[in-house]
């Protein structure tokens, strides 16, 4: 996330007046979502959060909330944050950097998932019914 940040003043972003109003209110839109799903599943994920990819000892599945459409919110959230904040300073090499973090995170979602399956029996039956990252569509 930070390099999204750094790329886009390195970048020397655009002035707000000079981005399409299109892009502004997808960048708007897309930053408020992360925002929300990042909070939302921070709360509802209350101890079991860790920054690992492995669940802390005693953890337990979480499926409600906003786990109920989707495994990964925290993920989601840094997403939806870095493309926003992308779209909202009109940068290229932000773009491109959250497009790295997007695989990053594609990446380590993988892994956690195969940690989760090996530590809930029930994962499987949850991962087939609940998208990993966008509601309804991935």
């Amino acid at each position: 996330m930070g390099l999204v940040v750094l790329a886009a003043e390195l970048d020397r972003a655009r002035p707000a007046g000079t981005i399409l109003l299109p892009i502004r209110v997808a960048g708007g839109l897309l930053f408020a979502w992360g925002a929300l799903v990042g909070v939302c599943g921070a709360l509802i994920l209350g101890g079991n959060r860790t920054i690992f990819p492995a669940p802390n000892h005693g953890s337990q599945l979480v499926r409600h909330g906003v786990y109920r459409w989707l495994r990964h919110p925290l993920y989601s959230s840094l997403m939806g944050l870095s493309l926003g904040w992308s779209c909202l300073r009109g940068s290229w090499a932000a773009a491109g950097a959250s497009l790295l973090l997007v695989a990053f995170l594609r990446c380590k979602a993988a892994h956690e998932e195969r940690l989760l399956r090996a530590r809930f029996p029930d994962y499987d039956e949850y991962s087939r019914r609940t998208r990993r990252f966008l509601p309804g569509l991935w």
